[in-house]
């Protein structure tokens, strides 16, 4: 199956609609506790801090191939840490934010002797960040974003590559949002040239909220390069401890290659299960 220069465009076309067209966008934005946010509240938040935050999902979870045996090479625990620092003290021109990120994803193999942690990807970025207000409703912004990920390593097992990365997101309803990411990659690591085949060129995906914002499932889509229909898929769901937190059982399911930059060029099927701690308002991917 083959795809057009339109199927690259449409997941950020969309983003962009829902902020230009007030009409379509209706959703509100709730705590934890349920309790609705408005424009003012988030702005303020925003401008008063507080600056340190969580970024992307943060989460600790054990699993294996769910079409295999489970075997100590086919399970284990991943777990990733992601936080934000707000760089200035006032809004910047055009009402928007300067941030620095920090992410860190770790392959932690507990059924290995030694238990050791195969891979540890590192991931820090700043971003200028547009947040967008319409009608009195808070729905969604856009990021662009300069990246650096690597793992640390020397010699054969290094891998490293760089992105100037543009993120969408809005919330079309107060119980879906939908969100795209494009990246311009800039491959530096000698020992994967060829990365973009295996952990792709653009990404798309959306999160649906139960009323009670109780249960959440979502999806994440990574086209590889190419003009075929060739995807990696993340999907997530997750049920909400207590109504006033930000913690989350939840399950993974992974299918693909490029999970991890060591072995980016190994495609495998991954179930796991955990715990989630997600940012108040949303995340980023």
């Amino acid at each position: 199956m083959r795809l057009s220069i339109r199927s690259f465009t449409l997941p950020l076309t969309i983003l962009l609609s829902l902020m230009i067209f007030p009409d379509r966008m209706q959703a509100q934005i709730l705590t934890p506790d349920g309790i609705v946010e408005n424009t003012d509240s988030i702005k303020k938040s925003m401008d008063i801090g507080p600056f340190f935050g969580l970024y992307k999902d943060n989460y600790f979870a054990l699993g294996t191939d769910p079409f295999h045996k489970p075997d100590k090479y086919n399970s284990g625990v991943k777990f990733q840490l992601s936080i934000s620092q707000r760089l200035t003290n006032a809004t910047l021109p055009w009402g928007t934010y300067v941030y620095l990120f920090f992410t860190q994803k770790v392959f932690w193999e507990i059924f290995q002797n030694s238990m050791p942690m195969s891979d540890l990807n590192f991931n820090p970025g700043i971003g200028w960040t547009k947040p967008f207000f319409i009608k009195d409703r808070y729905c969604g912004k856009l990021t662009l974003i300069v990246e650096h990920e690597s793992n640390g390593k020397d010699g054969d097992a290094s891998r490293s590559w760089n992105k100037v990365s543009l993120a969408g997101s809005a919330f079309v309803t107060d119980w879906l949002g939908v969100h795209a990411k494009y990246w311009i990659p800039i491959v530096d690591g000698q020992n994967n040239k060829d990365i973009l085949k295996y952990s792709g060129i653009f990404q798309m995906g959306f999160q649906l909220n139960s009323h009670d914002r109780r249960f959440t499932i979502g999806a994440t889509f990574v086209k590889r390069q190419g003009w075929n229909f060739n995807w990696n898929t993340n999907i997530q769901a997750g049920w909400r401890i207590d109504k006033s937190s930000n913690q989350y059982l939840f399950l993974d399911f992974y299918n693909g290659y490029g999970e991890g930059l060591l072995a980016y060029k190994q495609f495998h099927n991954r179930l796991r299960f955990g715990i989630l701690i997600r940012p108040t308002f949303f995340s980023e991917y």
